[in-house]
């Protein structure tokens, strides 16, 4: 049945990405359908392995070495590096409206599926690719210019976040999900009013509306984690569970990764709000 949800999802999607007729929409599609359908092909298979050895169909109950190419199978489907190299070129190649649902519903399904399995998933996989996602999340995003491509490399460094605290409180995983949901929905509400696709449209964004600039500006600091806005409090409690449960270098690791996302992130608030139009 969680097969077949993703699968509807998948194809219902599809239709958004290809709303405009552009090469680059028609591109964007074909990527996410081939790393969806290898996805849902390596959960399939995984699931059949599990169900021959022990007779169920529950995804709770999935035995500990058909978990790990399951795992890995919804962690493609989420975006998290490094099976992340499909997400910025489909949400750069996707209308704003689609890539926010992308960035955002599109990550519910598999992060339920991973916490309803969080006793069968391995540690070390989680933590690895949790650390090389906040790294890959904050270098990538350095170098950009397209804003919905900055949003992608934005989506994998906080995935990063929230798997790396899964198998000990996937309660704060919940939490990191919901926080982020909402903090990109702000986001791209913003970029889809001022219809802002890059740095130098944002930039021009304060002569539109000052109001909108200036949340866009908070919604930006919120996403990077400082306090006391939003973003911050998840980061925080993240940490202190990880402290909590002797994971002292992993925190340590983590709070320097994401410096790497920091640097980008108050570069664009300085370009949104402290930068005027010649």
């Amino acid at each position: 049945t969680a097969w077949m949800g993703l699968e509807i999802n998948t194809l219902a999607f599809i239709p958004l990405v290809t709303k405009t007729p552009h090469p680059r929409a028609i591109e964007a599609a074909t990527k996410y359908f081939l790393t969806q359908a290898s996805a849902s092909a390596m959960l399939l298979f995984s699931t059949l392995v599990s169900a021959l050895h022990n007779g169920e169909w529950m995804i709770n109950s999935i035995l500990d070495l058909p978990a790990i190419p399951l795992s890995i199978a919804l962690m493609m489907k989420l975006g998290l590096a490094p099976m992340h190299f499909w997400l910025p070129d489909v949400l750069q190649g996707a209308p704003l409206s689609t890539g926010l649902i992308l960035s955002t519903w599109q990550k519910v399904a598999p992060t339920v599926l991973l916490i309803q399995m969080v006793d069968s998933l391995n540690i070390n996989l989680l933590l690895s690719m949790a650390l090389l996602s906040i790294l890959i999340g904050g270098w990538g995003g350095i170098g950009q210019s397209q804003m919905r491509k900055i949003m992608a490399f934005s989506s994998v460094a906080h995935l990063g976040w929230m798997i790396i605290v899964l198998k000990f409180n996937p309660q704060l995983t919940l939490l990191n999900l919901l926080v982020y949901i909402i903090m990109t929905t702000a986001m791209f509400s913003a970029l889809i009013t001022t219809n802002s696709t890059n740095m130098a449209q944002i930039s021009t964004a304060w002569l539109k509306s000052p109001t909108l600039t200036v949340m866009t500006m908070l919604t930006l600091l919120s996403l990077a984690g400082l306090p006391p806005l939003t973003g911050f409090s998840p980061k925080l409690l993240i940490i202190l569970e990880l402290v909590k449960q002797g994971a002292i270098a992993v925190s340590a690791l983590t709070m320097l990764m994401t410096l790497l996302s920091l640097f980008f992130y108050l570069r664009l608030t300085y370009i949104t709000i402290m930068t005027l139009p010649p």
